[in-house]
């Protein structure tokens, strides 16, 4: 492994993940997806991810991102250190049952690799669940971070498509493929 590229952890996200969803609740983190969320919007997020987590028919998982000992994490002092989240959840998509992940990534630890090593290892907790063969991203098109961790961990660019997000917020994003059967 590079030894500066970052190895994570991925934990179920449990209930006393609501700090740190409150932490990825912060403007510079929300910009493509709508702005913060209430505190009520975030009591009922936390919720679901707590359910999802919990959920053992394959509808799919949350996690929080945790450090490992590498030498990216040594030389910041970061090993152990919660990083952010991810998660994949069942959706229809084109006529298919697909897998859709996203993930957030708190500012002390970005640009190091974190969010890709998490999309890879959300990618094999996708593929080891066995329903579903493609599993989805869908940043927004303008949203040039995101869709580097996309590229970066083998996603393949469909191309463009038209969202709501939040609901009634239209939006254009990215949309990006992981066949779970060659991954």
């Amino acid at each position: 492994m590079d030894e500066n590229r970052a190895a994570v952890r991925l934990e179920p996200w449990s209930e006393g993940d609501a700090e740190l969803l409150r932490a990825l609740n912060a403007p510079e983190l929300t910009t493509h997806l709508g702005g913060p969320e209430s505190e009520e919007a975030l009591a009922r997020r936390h919720r679901r991810y707590v359910d999802l987590s919990a959920d053992r028919t394959g509808a799919g998982r949350m996690f929080r991102i945790v450090l490992l000992p590498t030498g990216a994490a040594e030389v910041a002092g970061a090993a152990g250190a919660t990083a952010g989240s991810i998660g994949f959840w069942g959706r229809e998509w084109a006529g298919e049952q697909v897998y859709e992940t996203g993930w957030a990534v708190l500012p002390a630890f970005q640009r190091r690799g974190v969010a890709t090593a998490a999309a890879l290892a959300v990618a094999e907790r996708a593929r080891a669940e066995g329903s579903r063969r493609h599993l989805h991203a869908f940043p927004k098109v303008d949203h040039p971070a995101s869709n580097a961790v996309c590229r970066a961990a083998g996603f393949e660019l469909l191309g463009p498509q038209d969202f709501e997000y939040p609901p009634g917020h239209p939006i254009r994003s990215n949309d990006w493929r992981l066949d779970l059967e060659r991954f």
